[in-house]
C-alpha cells in the first residue's frame, strides 16, 4: 500500500517558475529514488528529472540548466523547482518513486496521478 501524491502545477506565463512537490506514503521501508516524468499530449511520457537515495541526479536534455530535482529532509518527499518555463514544458507531470516495502524483497515503480502545467505563450 503505497501512494504518491503530487501538488503544485497550474497555469503561468513563459519565464515563469513552478514548484512540484510530490510525497510518498504507506507500508515503504526503503525509497531507492524519486522523481519526475511528463507527458504531453499525443506524446509519450518521458523523464524529466530524478533522484537517487544517495543524492545522484539525472535531467532531460530539455530541462537542464531550468529545472532542479531535489528530496526533503523527510526522505518521502521529492520536489521539482521549475524555472524559465516555456510553452513545450506543457505536460501533465507525473511523480514516480522506486520504492521496497516491508514485505517486498526488492524495490517497484510506483505512480502518482500526475499535475498538470501548463504554460502559456
Amino acid at each position: 500500500q503505497v501512494q504518491l501524491v503530487e501538488s503544485g502545477g497550474g497555469l503561468v506565463q513563459t519565464g515563469g517558475s513552478l514548484r512540484l512537490s510530490c510525497a510518498a506514503s504507506g507500508t515503504i521501508s526503503i525509497i531507492y529514488a524519486m522523481g519526475w516524468y511528463r507527458q504531453a499530449p499525443g506524446k509519450q511520457r518521458d523523464l524529466v528529472a530524478t533522484i537517487t537515495d544517495n543524492g545522484s541526479t539525472k535531467y532531460a536534455d530539455s530541462v537542464k540548466g531550468r529545472f532542479t530535482v531535489s528530496r526533503g529532509n523527510a526522505k518521502n518527499t521529492v520536489y521539482l523547482q521549475m524555472d524559465s518555463l516555456k510553452p513545450e514544458d506543457t505536460a501533465v507531470y507525473y511523480c514516480t518513486a522506486n520504492i521496497e516495502s516491508y514485505s517486498d524483497y526488492e524495490g517497484h515503480d510506483y505512480w502518482g496521478q500526475g499535475t498538470q502545467v501548463t504554460v502559456s505563450s
